[in-house]
């Protein structure tokens, strides 16, 4: 159970990563958007150091 719990932290955390990156290639990205992606990853790695 605990394993499945971290893959999908991790598979959460990548996606933010992708979405962050397809923000900041955009000609005019919108900087509250990559802000709020940024923290949403932030407390994903912080939930993973926990496990």
């Amino acid at each position: 159970m605990e394993s499945t719990h971290v893959s999908a932290l991790q598979m959460k955390h990548a996606g933010l990563e992708r979405q962050i990156a397809e923000e900041m290639s955009r000609p005019s990205p919108d900087q509250s958007a990559i802000q709020m992606l940024k923290k949403r990853k932030l407390r994903i790695k912080e939930e993973l150091q926990f496990h």
